[in-house]
Formats: C-alpha cells, sequence, structure tokens
C-alpha cells in the first residue's frame, strides 16, 4: 500500500510500504476513504519536535472496514467507521472515567502497540486497528460524499476544539474568547456556539479565517494581541474579560494571551500541543483563574456529536479549505505550513 512517510525536516513522501494485516484478534484493517493533516503534524514537518527516522504519519481518518479479529463484534467488513486519533480499548479504569487518550493499554498511531507489533500511521491506504471495539465508531448508514468531510472532523479537529470549550467550561449564557484561528480555534468556536455561549469572541489577523469564524459563531473579531488584545476583550466584557478562554494553538504567548484574556475567576481550556509554555502560578492564584485542557478524549465525545454531524445540526467540515488526492500529501503539508490552507483534506 501507499502511506505518508516524513523522512526528515519538510521532506514528506508517498511510500510503497507493507500492507497491514490482523495480528491479534482484537484487531481490525480499516481501507481509508479519507484522511487529513493537522495542525499538530506541522510540529514535525518544521523540526520542531524530534525525528528518529522515517516515521509514519497521520490521525485522523474515515474508512470502510476490510477485515476484523475474531474477538471484534461492534464493527464489521462493509462498515464505515471514524477512527479517533487515539486508539483505546474503552474498558479499562481511566476510559471508564471518560479519558480515553491515558487509556492503559492503547496508544497511538504510526508506532508500535504496547506488545511491540506496528501500528500504521492514519495518511495512507490502509491501517491495522488495535482495540477495534474500543476504538471504532461505525455511522448509522453509508455516509453520502458531501456529509465525508463533517465525519471526518470528529477524529479530532472539532472534538479537540469541543474538549476546550468542555474544559473552560463553556455553557449556555458563557462569554468566550478563543484565541487561535486555526482549524481546532475555529472549530473551538463551532464547538462554543453549540454549547449555547452568549457572547464569543474570536482572535485572528486572517480574513478569511474571520469569515469562518463568523460563521461558526462568533460575534467579534480582534486582530490584536498581547495586552492591547486583552484590553480589546476586556472592552467587550464589561471591563473584565471573558468568562471563558479557549487556547487552542500551544505556544508560550497563545497561552499568555489566554490568561490575560480571561475574567477573575474564570477558566482557560487548553488544547494547543504545548510548546515552550511556561506557567505563572502566583499570577493564577491572584485572579482565581482555572486551567484545565489535554488531548481530547474523542472516543467520550463522538456519540454524542455524531448525532449532531449526522443530522445536519452542525458543518464542523467547512474547516476544510484544500482537498487533494493522497498523491499530493507533500502539497497538502506545504500549503498548511505557508498558510494558504486552513486545513487539508486528502482523499484516498
Amino acid at each position: 500500500m501507499r502511506a505518508t512517510v516524513l523522512h526528515d525536516v519538510r521532506d514528506i513522501r508517498l511510500d510503497t510500504v507493507d500492507d497491514p494485516r490482523l495480528v491479534l484478534d482484537t484487531d481490525a484493517v480499516v481501507r481509508a476513504v479519507a484522511s487529513c493533516i493537522c495542525g499538530s503534524d506541522l510540529w514535525p514537518y518544521r523540526g520542531e519536535n524530534p525525528l528518529n527516522g522515517p516515521t509514519r504519519i497521520g490521525h485522523e481518518l474515515v474508512g470502510l472496514v476490510e477485515q476484523v479479529g475474531s474477538d471484534v463484534s461492534s464493527v464489521a467488513p462493509g462498515d464505515f467507521v471514524i477512527v479517533p486519533f487515539a486508539y483505546s480499548d474503552n474498558t479499562c479504569a481511566v476510559c471508564e472515567r471518560g479519558i480515553q487518550t491515558a487509556c492503559l493499554h492503547g496508544g497511538f498511531w504510526g508506532g508500535p502497540d504496547r506488545e511491540g507489533h506496528f501500528v500504521d500511521g492514519l495518511q495512507g491506504e490502509l491501517v491495522r486497528v488495535p482495540f477495534a471495539d474500543g476504538t471504532l465508531v461505525k455511522t448509522p448508514a453509508q455516509p453520502k460524499e458531501a456529509l465525508i468531510p463533517h465525519l471526518l472532523t470528529l477524529a479530532d479537529v472539532f472534538p479537540t476544539g469541543h474538549h476546550a470549550a468542555m474544559c473552560a467550561g463553556v455553557a449556555t449564557g458563557s462569554t468566550v474568547v478563543v484565541v487561535g484561528d486555526g482549524a481546532v480555534g475555529l472549530s473551538a468556536v463551532l464547538a462554543a456556539k453549540r454549547l449555547g455561549a452568549d457572547q464569543i469572541v474570536a482572535m485572528s489577523r486572517h480574513e478569511p479565517r474571520q469569515e469562518l469564524a463568523r460563521r461558526f459563531g462568533a460575534d467579534e473579531v480582534i486582530a490584536d494581541r498581547g495586552e492591547e488584545g486583552a484590553a480589546a476583550v476586556r472592552e467587550i466584557f464589561d471591563g473584565i474579560g471573558a468568562d471563558c478562554v479557549l487556547e487552542c494553538v500551544g505556544t508560550d504567548d497563545s497561552m499568555k494571551q489566554a490568561l490575560r484574556s480571561a475574567r477573575p475567576g474564570g477558566n482557560i481550556g487548553y488544547v494547543g500541543v504545548p510548546h515552550g509554555v511556561k506557567l505563572h502560578v502566583p499570577a493564577m492564584f491572584g485572579r482565581n483563574l482555572g486551567l484545565k485542557g489535554g488531548p481530547a478524549p474523542v472516543r467520550a465525545y463522538l456519540p454524542e456529536l455524531l448525532q449532531d454531524v449526522w443530522d445536519g445540526t452542525i458543518a464542523p467540515g467547512d474547516v476544510f479549505d484544500l482537498t487533494l488526492p493522497l498523491d499530493e500529501v507533500a502539497e497538502g503539508y506545504r500549503a498548511m505550513d505557508e498558510r494558504r490552507a486552513i486545513k487539508t483534506l486528502l482523499t484516498v
């Protein structure tokens, strides 16, 4: 099969590799219909994360089940499934508490599982899925083609925006600021709107992203950053800041912006993968700020979010502004790296 491999900094190739096969009775093999490139894929692509030789990459996919192991009962060949960005048994003590990304037996795509068996990245044609019953979520029926981009967001990007909103405590009547105008930040705007936020401010400097933020539910857009940006937030929200701030980037500057934008007693939900972030806890203490976040437990959120996507209540797939065949995956990375695209969908 063909699979995306990161060979070196900004050196993405589509290589021919061995087809995956069933290894354990709890496995499934899924054939990709669509996958995509995530903002977090750009960290290793740019050399911000260390590379130890050629690395399979990709962690968002929808596709069709081709084979299942003898112990798999929840999916069958021919089912259309969503593949979350982490695999999990969904039965361990941590999964039962809704944090499947920390499953005691699970893991992430593109490396060996806990028994040493290789697990493919998801920017390829096929993937072996460990713990198929605990990981895969099938759709109610075969989806129409137009629905596929929206379903694909449920593998990571939309539940991650939703997780930021949940961690920050967004509820009916909340005031919200979203820091970051990438696909996760835009998803967070939509998630906050879905949860009933009263007023949403998106922090964005890029006109196409500002436009999509407004379509997703942002009432105001602020282009300023630093103290000027925080002052603009306070001006909108009674001079004190927002109830809930969603940090969707992962840099020290974005975290500082989030902390400055929250009102005393406010909460920050952070889902940007941290790179160089430092916290000044005494300042947080003095303002009674709450901070909660981490990798989104997609598997926990999927049943609820799938229903709203399936019936058309929300359309999170609008974050895809570039669609390419898998053959052109390198261009998809370049487009996102150069900010010519918000998020690239790969057809397989």
